[in-house]
């Protein structure tokens, strides 16, 4: 929760809504299709999260979006309205990049009300509007400020400032808080996502930080070789990921290598021999196991039962990261919630594993 003292003031500021709808959307560059065949229906008021590796697709997808890319083929829609062959400053969409992009010989306030100039409003509505955007973001204090004068967290409201002073329908950012330390990362992202809501604005963000995706979106679009992977909730995209990527990419996973020998049994190539809810698949496949869903210590009732000896452990605060080695080939990794008395295990201790059957994924190879 954000402290009083920290929140967005209430916004007199007021958005069109609107449906963004990108159907069969394409980009390719002689051969290499970077985005291939990418359909999405993003709901007004919604946050939507395009998460992936990099070089997935993600960023040009945005940018198609946003006009700065021609697609190959493909359509883009924004409040019904196609607008896939109209330059950026005709589809009313405000963007946030991940330089920030302002004008180092420009003041804030320059630089906030640069669009709405461009737009050729009247003085009075641009200093208004560039007023009212400043105070959105708490900058009002600082409009005859350059940019150099500028932390990175104030330099990021400024170029949020500037894409909401448009009153956009959609908002997108790419990647826009990635040159920012951890901890204001951390705090930024929060107050990104409760502006968003406050002003009930449909908004596309690009990023591959798995947890500032979790943090700020209602739904997560996983993208991979410029093809969508899975679209869901965050629940959605750990608990039952589509394919052998998401379970890989959502979180932290263990991957044990191995074939389905017969309904329900399954043997590693370390030759380790498991209990596991195969689905119906056979023959070569991987194991996936969620940290948080193995025991370390005695494993008493659990399907799964082995010996094994830690190999490293690290302290992160609000958990335990042990690396456990099971056979020469076979290793896995655990969570344990610290509670503030649990003994930190040694390098070389011999320990206990368990799970059950139904904590692990598989997956086709």
């Amino acid at each position: 929760m954000i402290p009083p003292e920290r929140r967005f003031p209430r916004c007199r500021i007021v958005h069109e809504m609107a449906r963004l709808e990108l159907t069969s959307l394409s980009k390719r560059y002689g051969d290499h299709a970077v985005v291939a065949g990418v359909t999405l229906d993003v709901a007004d008021g919604e946050f939507l999260v395009l998460l992936g590796p990099s070089g997935c697709g993600k960023t040009t997808t945005l940018r198609m979006i946003a006009g700065f890319v021609e697609p190959s083929d493909g359509t883009v829609r924004i409040g019904g309205a196609e607008v896939t062959d109209l330059p950026p400053w005709r589809r009313n969409t405000g963007m946030v990049f991940q330089s920030y992009a302002l004008f180092p010989h420009m003041t804030v306030a320059e630089n906030v009300a640069f669009g709405l100039e461009m737009r050729k409003l009247a003085r009075p509505e641009i200093a208004s509007r560039a007023g009212e955007a400043l105070r959105l973001v708490r900058l009002t204090g600082y409009a005859d400020r350059l940019p150099r004068q500028l932390s990175g967290g104030q330099q990021q409201r400024v170029a949020l400032a500037r894409a909401l002073a448009i009153r956009p329908d959609v908002l997108l950012l790419d990647e826009p808080l990635s040159n920012l330390d951890a901890k204001l990362r951390e705090e930024v992202r929060v107050e990104i996502r409760e502006l968003q809501r406050q002003l009930g604005l449909t908004t596309v963000m690009v990023t591959h930080d798995q947890e500032e995706a979790l943090t700020v979106a209602d739904r997560l679009v996983v993208m991979a070789d410029g093809e969508i992977r899975q679209i869901g909730s965050q629940r959605d995209l750990y608990e039952r990921p589509a394919d052998r990527f998401v379970a890989g990419f959502v979180g932290r996973s263990t991957v044990l290598q191995g074939r389905v020998t017969a309904p329900g049994q399954f043997e590693t190539d370390g030759g380790l021999r498991l209990q596991c809810s195969s689905g119906g698949v056979a023959g070569k496949v991987a194991l996936v196991l969620r940290p948080e869903r193995i025991s370390l210590g005695a494993a008493n009732g659990m399907d799964n039962r082995l010996p094994g000896e830690v190999e490293f452990a690290s302290y992160l605060g609000d958990v335990l990261e042990v690396h456990v080695r099971l056979s020469a080939a076979d290793r896995v990794v655990v969570q344990l919630a610290n509670r503030g008395d649990a003994p930190m295990p040694a390098i070389g201790d011999a320990v206990e594993v368990g799970w059950q059957r139904d904590a692990g994924m598989i997956f086709a190879e």
